[in-house]
């Protein structure tokens, strides 16, 4: 092939039939390989969500794998790198770190000079590689405010002259003896150099489909929706499963089917109708009420769903929940410990009155917090649920992303003061380290806590005779205020006691009329004790 141009024509797909145009050799599609012209028509789409029977899915899966021109390319990611080509990057990685005003042509120039890059025999395409790699690099620097300087470029950079050896290379010298393009399918995830090298790969002309059961639409944080052709969405969602090795030996019936499909119809998240535990493998957010003393006692009974900004995602679930301290005693006995006791009596309610709650670690984590980080600096929920530090290995799935999640967020949080000489990274390794070992009252709690449904509550009862609030205490109450539980402090005294390690911010605070002290807690009588047993 001789052709001196390379001209990619996007193939639109007529959904849901999209594999006709995709399976089939590029020429039978239109593709043309002419004197002076390379006509390539491409197929890009991103399925998102899945159909109602999560098994017809996998099993298409499956039987896409099974096409010798299609390249499953995420089970199958070479991150293998010869001697020589690092020892070639490394260099040119120096030079563009010395020459900080060095373009992205003449970047690619010193990888010609280097040969990083393949050759093709044919000199049109082999000058459309070069300039589909410029584009690639400009791409990153117009996606990034400090563009190559950016920390994540060194291993883009690197990435991508190892995929390009590794699968394209190969990939492109076998299909084209057929007139063909290379085919890619992407299932799941997308870190940053995977994004880049799929964008490296459609500029090149492949043909790309991106499956995400959970709907996660990665790709369009490079170069827009525009690029990346049409979106096939699905019915509903599921969670990511592995990418199947065999074809799956269950399907479902008719009725079965029938069932999903009705549950998606009347159980979606904006139906205000909730079936029990939809939302069991969703991530948990929360958005802490600010209330009167009065409504705080009327939204503890509440379900998530009826309380005022619940809302729920394919992803995650925003649970409106309450963090209070109650300062004082009511001149209002009776009323003060009837309410007491009926937030202490609810069926999801824990009763903490003596102090430390927690014990608190003074190990040193921060091994264990770094190999928790991601590229970008951040804990990742995942490397933390793959540690071997991990004690919650036993949880339903759900249950632990939710920990983890929480464990994240309160981390990266501003809400625990820090100690004198504390720097933010300090505070952050402190909160990581009490949560190593959360005790298992508290787990308990956050497992069976559905979370549309009725909300755990933290009930602490604070005279200072029965001890003192630890600022590890403080910690577990940031964790579990994070992940949407209820928290509700009584403090007959009104003294400061988590004031001292946590923002103000955080809670609302709310005056009665008398300051008692040496207060102890009031046991409801035989008799309530009695009636409630009925009742339950």
């Amino acid at each position: 092939m001789n052709h001196s141009e390379v001209h990619i024509q996007l193939h639109q797909v007529n959904d849901p039939n999209w594999k006709e145009p995709f399976l089939p050799a590029f020429k039978d599609r239109g593709g043309k390989v002419e004197e002076t012209l390379f006509t390539i028509p491409q197929v890009l789409l991103r399925v998102m969500g899945t159909p109602f029977d999560e098994t017809d899915y996998l099993t298409s899966l499956y039987e896409l794998s099974l096409n010798e021109n299609v390249h499953i390319l995420s089970e199958r990611l070479d991150k293998s790198i010869s001697p020589e080509h690092f020892q070639g990057v490394q260099k040119i990685y120096m030079v563009q770190q010395q020459e900080k005003s060095l373009s992205v042509n003449r970047l690619v120039a010193f990888l010609d000079g280097e040969r990083l890059l393949p050759d093709f025999e044919s000199p049109g395409y082999h000058r459309h590689v070069r300039l589909s790699f410029i584009q690639t690099l400009k791409q990153f620097e117009e996606d990034h405010r400090s563009g190559l300087e950016h920390g994540d470029f060194r291993r883009v950079f690197l990435d991508l002259i190892k995929w390009m050896w590794n699968h394209f290379y190969p990939w492109f010298k076998e299909s084209i003896k057929n007139k063909e393009m290379p085919k890619i399918v992407w299932y799941g995830d997308l870190n940053k150099s995977h994004l880049y090298f799929l964008y490296l790969c459609k500029q090149l002309g492949c043909d790309i489909v991106h499956y995400h059961p959970l709907g996660k639409d990665d790709l369009t944080g490079i170069a827009g929706d525009k690029q990346w052709g049409n979106v096939l969405t699905l019915p509903t969602t599921h969670e990511i499963e592995p990418f199947p090795k065999e074809k799956p030996e269950r399907s479902g019936t008719v009725a079965y089917g029938a069932s999903k499909e009705m549950e998606t119809v009347l159980y979606h998240e904006e139906s205000m109708l909730y079936k029990p535990w939809q939302f069991r493998d969703h991530i948990p957010m929360n958005t802490t009420l600010k209330t009167t003393y009065d409504e705080l006692f009327l939204l503890s009974k509440e379900v998530a769903y009826i309380r005022p900004n619940f809302k729920a995602s394919s992803i995650d679930v925003t649970i409106p929940n309450v963090f209070a301290k109650i300062m004082g005693v009511s001149t209002n006995a009776k009323e003060y410990w009837g309410r007491l006791q009926s937030l202490v009596e609810m069926k999801s309610s824990y009763f903490i009155k003596y102090f430390p709650y927690t014990v608190e670690s003074k190990v040193n984590q921060k091994f264990h917090y770094e190999h928790a980080l991601d590229r970008a600096g951040t804990l990742s929920p995942d490397k933390m649920m793959n540690s071997s530090w991990w004690q919650y290995r036993h949880l339903p799935s759900g249950t632990q992303r939710a920990i983890a999640h929480g464990i994240k967020r309160t981390c990266e949080g501003d809400k625990l003061l820090p100690l004198s000489g504390e720097s933010k990274n300090d505070v952050a390794l402190y909160l990581f380290a009490q949560f190593i070992q959360l005790p298992e009252n508290i787990v308990n709690r956050i497992q069976t806590f559905d979370f549309s449904q009725e909300i755990p509550k933290l009930v602490l009862y604070n005279t200072e005779i029965n001890g003192k609030l630890s600022r590890s205490d403080a910690a577990l109450l940031l964790l579990v205020n994070e992940i949407g539980l209820d928290i509700i402090l009584y403090n007959p005294p009104g003294h400061n006691c988590i004031e001292q390690y946590i923002s103000s911010k955080a809670f609302d605070t709310h005056w009665l009329e008398e300051m008692v002290f040496n207060l102890e807690y009031k046991e409801p009588s035989v008799f309530k004790k009695f009636i409630q047993s009925i009742k339950k």
